[in-house]
């Protein structure tokens, strides 16, 4: 029987490229995001991904998106928590109150909110799993990005208690966390702090790497492997963990 497979933030970036790798492995999907014109034109480009358009942190969208999942999918599988949003760039006696609290909304409450629904269908499946997208924030403090790097450690004991509670159930949870993930989004990263610094952005680059034993930004592609391994039937007794994909790097900053 093909896995069942709920991802967050499931439109683009990370979340797209796990999406793809389950259906590669024969895997039905179901993503939810926020972007409407990205879950339009990712179902309709690839049958096996079906998708809903909502928040992860208003409890209405979540209706809709379990309504949709039931109907859908008809049970779950594998759960994938991806949704996040980074807020403010700030040091923390001038980090906005406001940001702050919009952060907490989404990248915990959302996250515990979704899990919280998808547990009674995960308890149903066979062989459940439940995927924490951290970050290496979540392993390092991160200088004027308090309210992320907050909650990426927080998902860390989140996960950590998940596994504790559904173990006897066979549910696994797990914790990935991405480092300098390649791509358009970082690019734009490097261009903002070429301008905040006056370096090039190529010197930039060259910082960021020197941050890494292993001199390679992280392919998308690669943590969505990580992902459907840790979903698979190899790790079955894998969990409770944090897993690092970063090159090795020595700080979040």
């Amino acid at each position: 029987m093909s896995q069942r497979v709920l991802i967050t933030a499931g439109a683009g970036g990370i979340g797209l490229a796990i999406a793809k790798a389950f259906v590669a492995r024969g895997a039905r999907v179901h993503i939810a995001d926020v972007n409407a014109q990205a879950v339009e034109e990712i179902t309709r480009q690839t049958p096996a991904i079906t998708g809903t358009v909502g928040d992860v942190s208003k409890p209405a969208d979540l209706d809709k998106l379990f309504a949709d999942v039931a109907q859908k999918l008809g049970g779950l599988d594998v759960l994938v928590n991806n949704a996040g949003i980074a807020g403010a760039t700030a040091p923390v006696a001038d980090y906005p109150v406001d940001t702050w609290n919009a952060v907490i909304n989404v990248n915990l409450n959302g996250t515990f909110m979704v899990t919280q629904r998808a547990i009674p269908l995960l308890k149903q499946s066979a062989a459940g799993s439940i995927i924490v997208m951290s970050s290496l924030a979540g392993r390092f403090g991160y200088p004027n990005r308090v309210a992320y790097s907050t909650t990426k450690w927080g998902l860390v004991g989140f996960a950590k208690t998940l596994s504790m509670e559904l173990g006897p159930f066979g549910i696994t949870t797990n914790t990935i966390h991405p480092g300098a993930v390649d791509g358009p989004r970082l690019q734009s990263v490097f261009e903002g702090r070429a301008k905040l610094s006056g370096r090039t952005v190529q010197e930039e680059i060259d910082a960021a790497l020197a941050n890494q034993s292993v001199k390679k930004f992280i392919d998308p592609a690669d943590i969505a492997e990580l992902a459907v391994f840790l979903a698979g039937p190899h790790a079955r007794t894998i969990s409770g963990q944090m897993f690092p994909i970063d090159g090795d790097s020595k700080s979040a900053s």
